[in-house]
Formats: structure tokens, sequence, C-alpha cells
């Protein structure tokens, strides 16, 4: 079975970051970050003194891919944001990046995927 790989752009504060994704990994990350990463963020928003688990998602291959978030830091899920690291062998990218807008840039990545 051929798996599709497209270019995953996300945009960061001084210009974007693409490399190849497929979408199955682009809706795992959509989901955990749906889905994880959102209720710890809410918990630290509803009882700012319980503290919450770091969240991490890594995908591995010929590209590395790991996103990163302390919700600890943020004070509401809108402010929040993500460390993303993209590795090859010849290249490592590290970017901070507003939760909202890789939100944003997989929703448009996953529509032009359909």
């Amino acid at each position: 079975m051929t798996t599709s790989v497209s270019l995953l752009t996300l945009n960061l504060d001084g210009g974007s970051l693409g490399f190849a994704c497929s979408p199955q990994v682009a809706r795992e990350l959509k989901a955990a970050l749906e889905d994880t990463l959102a209720a710890r963020l809410r918990g630290v928003a509803e009882n700012p003194k319980q503290r919450q688990e770091s969240f991490e998602f890594r995908q591995t291959g010929e590209l590395f891919l790991e996103v990163f978030c302390n919700p600890n830091q943020w004070a509401t899920p809108f402010v929040a944001k993500v460390y993303i690291t993209v590795k090859t062998a010849q290249v490592r990218v590290s970017a901070e990046v507003l939760l909202s807008q890789v939100r944003e840039d997989l929703d448009r990545f996953l529509e032009a995927c359909a």
C-alpha cells in the first residue's frame, strides 16, 4: 500500500517551514492537539495550582517531527505555544509557534489533501 505524502507548511513568526507529511500523520497530530493538549490546557485554566503533564507528539522515520508543549506555562489555550522540531540527517529546525497557527495550518493542509 502506498502512502501519499504532501508538503505541510507551518507558518512561523519569521517565515514558514515546509516538509513532507502524510495526511495520516497530520490527522494524528491534529487529534492529539485537539484532544490531549486541549484537555491539559483546560486543566491549567480551571485549576492553575494543579500541574499538568507535558504534551509530546513524535513521528519518526526519514523525517523526525516532534511537537512539545508544557501546558503549565500558558494561562489560557488562546495564548499557548508549541515547540516544533523537524529534522533529517542533514538539517534540524526548531521553532516556537502559536498553537492556534499550527491548528490552522493543519486544517488547511488536510483540506487540500481531501
